[in-house]
């Protein structure tokens, strides 16, 4: 046989080989879809959706007067593109709970009585509370008050004027002083932020993964006749897949709730009771989530490129990685169908700001109604017959 006969079996070989595969790839939608969206979906939450320096953040003003100066400070608030007022409580409880529930981010009390103190020259002090569980969400806006006094000085008539120099006037105090109170993490420790996240992170990971493959491996082991076989309902099968996982995630919650109380010096200022059953709440959702997964999935390949695909849009519009509220409001959205999105919030708000339930109940029944969701599909996608 001659060299040049011998490369060119081999190059037929290889082209065959090359159709094959390339064939078996198109024959696997999931696999071919998972390999083009994958690229495209994280240049459009990179590129859109994630922000390092979030603005628009949502603010409560408790004002006990509606004054020129009052309104002159609102304007400069969201002239700085950093505010979003997008609450006005009438008492100090009220704006207590908007931060404990998340709902903003700021709290800016101007008190009784303050334009009076700015006439007179008394340079009164405006309290500024944050929440600074997530420093990268706070701190930029925080920074930004700098200029707040000078900017809604400029608005009134009455601005001061510091005179020429040497009139003793350039010495004069600003009109008023701004007080900033960063709270549940004043020293913005990144690990009281991270931690808690890490719980939601890690439980969505491993239980997704965990229950997407229950069913499939089944299916490639053979094993689906005689399930398929026995007197019981989707539901008991689903159910009994689930209540297994329970426990190794509980498991898993229970490590990681320790190791961040003991060696990352989280604090537990919510009750613990409260952490336990919404985290279980979680967990469920989380292996529904799987479950429906594995009903979908033909092969135990295509159960974890599913996972994968929807771990990913988790990690990075849940607020885990970035600020959620910096992210465009179709992200967002977007967000408020994820678990984990629903999770940190409670977690982190149990944790650090010791949230209760009351302050917790939109985030709870969002991941009940996912959960739900989950479960129906599941049941109504179990495979009855292996066709």
């Amino acid at each position: 046989m001659s060299a040049s006969a011998g490369f060119s079996g081999f190059f037929r070989r290889v082209g065959a080989m090359m159709r094959k595969e390339f064939l078996q790839l198109l024959r696997d939608h999931v696999s071919f879809a998972t390999m083009i969206s994958i690229p495209l979906l994280q240049l459009v939450l990179f590129g859109y959706a994630i922000n390092t320096t979030p603005r628009h953040l949502p603010t409560a003003v408790l004002a006990y007067e509606n004054t020129s100066i009052t309104r002159s400070i609102l304007a400069a608030l969201e002239n700085t593109k950093y505010f979003a007022v997008t609450h006005h409580p009438r008492s100090a409880e009220e704006a207590e709970h908007l931060v404990r529930s998340g709902d903003v981010l700021f709290v800016v009390e101007i008190p009784a009585g303050f334009e009076r103190a700015v006439r007179r020259g008394e340079s009164p002090s405006l309290l500024v509370a944050a929440d600074a569980t997530d420093p990268v969400a706070s701190s930029s806006a925080l920074a930004a008050l700098g200029r707040l006094v000078e900017t809604a000085m400029v608005r009134e008539r009455f601005v001061i004027d510091a005179g020429p120099e040497g009139s003793g006037l350039e010495n004069q105090p600003p009109a008023f002083s701004i007080v900033t109170h960063p709270r549940y993490n004043p020293a913005a420790v990144t690990q009281l932020n991270i931690v808690p996240g890490l719980l939601g992170t890690i439980l969505t990971m491993t239980m997704l993964i965990f229950t997407a493959l229950s069913v499939t491996r089944e299916i490639e082991r053979g094993t689906m006749e005689a399930l398929l076989a026995m007197p019981i309902r989707p539901v008991e099968v689903m159910l009994g897949k689930i209540a297994p996982y329970v426990l190794v995630g509980a498991m898993q919650a229970t490590m990681i709730v320790v190791a961040g109380v003991y060696l990352f010096g989280v604090p537990m200022v919510g009750s613990l009771g409260l952490l336990t059953v919404l985290t279980t709440l979680f967990i469920v959702t989380n292996l529904s989530i799987g479950y429906t997964f594995s009903t979908l999935a033909q092969n135990q390949l295509q159960a974890v490129q599913m996972t994968f695909m929807y771990f990913l849009p988790n990690i990075l519009l849940s607020g885990f990685m970035f600020p959620f509220a910096g992210m465009p409001t179709w992200a967002q959205w977007i967000g408020e169908t994820l678990p984990l999105t629903h999770y940190l919030r409670m977690v982190r708000g149990i944790l650090l700001k010791g949230s209760t339930m009351s302050d917790l109940t939109s985030d709870i029944l969002g991941l009940t109604a996912i959960m739900l969701v989950a479960m129906v599909i599941a049941v109504k996608r179990f495979r009855q017959t292996l066709d």
